[in-house]
């Protein structure tokens, strides 16, 4: 293990509550790295992100994960004075920075890690059909990595179906692969029918909310993005026979992609989870 510590942050407001410095030091272990990873708390104002931002790197810092409510703050700024992933340029977010040429370079490795924990619990994407719940960031965010997994068909349910009709525009009009597909649209309590897949990509859920899910509507399995406590969302299909899961391994897997693009190193995420969990 090199003694000479690689230094990582994640930018956020709040930012106490964040698990990031857990799992990047579990990942560090695990491949014998030497870390200092940090939480960095950022007034919400875009010129004290992009000072922080240039602070951090301008004093050796190989690498930055952003959270709320920054992610979009860093898309602009990456867009602007450096260069962007495809997976940020269509999420239109960006969740992870690094230097590339001398150059600020962000990727958003949000729903590759959703895609790599559903395939990782043993869930087929390739040719299924998927339903996501939500017409904001996150689930913009994991439309792309979904089309590239091989998925069947697409269907986005929004209680405003013009923000729904309105993403898939703007989404096909960044990426041939998603214009490629055909997306189906519908207002929330009009997702009816049988998927093999609904993710829930909303925040709803988290004070208790109920999704207005109609009695019609079905699936194998149920994936909630978020994480933490009971998620109703999750408690309405389980009771319907269905295999569930919250967000947590979404993090686990972001956070993975995050790490192997900085150091190099690949990642055991099912390893890595059973230390995080033996922690907690």
């Amino acid at each position: 293990m090199s003694n000479t510590a690689q230094h990582f942050v994640v930018i956020g407001n709040p930012i106490a509550h964040s698990k990031s410095p857990a799992i990047h030091h579990v990942f560090a272990a695990q491949t014998e790295q030497s870390i200092c990873y940090a939480r960095q708390y950022c007034p919400d104002h875009p010129e004290s992100f992009i000072a922080v931002v240039e602070a951090f790197f301008n004093g050796g810092g190989i690498g930055a994960n952003v959270t709320v409510p920054f992610k979009q703050v860093a898309y602009d700024l990456c867009q602007n004075t450096g260069a962007l992933s495809d997976h940020a340029r269509v999420a239109g977010a960006v969740n992870t920075l690094s230097k590339k040429d001398g150059k600020l370079y962000g990727d958003n490795t949000d729903g590759q890690g959703l895609v790599n924990d559903m395939q990782h619990q043993g869930w087929t994407l390739a040719g299924k059909t998927v339903a996501i719940i939500g017409a904001g960031g996150a689930a913009r965010g994991a439309i792309l990595p979904l089309i590239q997994a091989g998925i069947k068909s697409l269907t986005l349910a929004n209680r405003t179906v013009h923000k729904a009709k309105d993403l898939v525009t703007a989404l096909s009009a960044q990426s041939d692969e998603v214009a490629d597909i055909s997306i189906a649209t519908c207002a929330l309590d009009a997702l009816t029918g049988h998927f093999d897949v609904i993710i829930n990509a909303t925040s709803i859920g988290l004070s208790g909310e109920r999704l207005p899910l109609s009695d019609d509507l079905s699936c194998d399995h149920a994936y909630d993005m978020m994480y933490g406590r009971t998620l109703p969302f999750l408690e309405h299909f389980a009771e319907q026979g269905a295999a569930t899961s919250d967000g947590y391994g979404m993090l686990i897997g972001q956070a993975a992609l995050s790490f192997e693009s900085w150091t190099g190193r690949t990642v055991d995420v099912t390893a890595a989870r059973a230390e995080l969990n033996k922690a907690t």
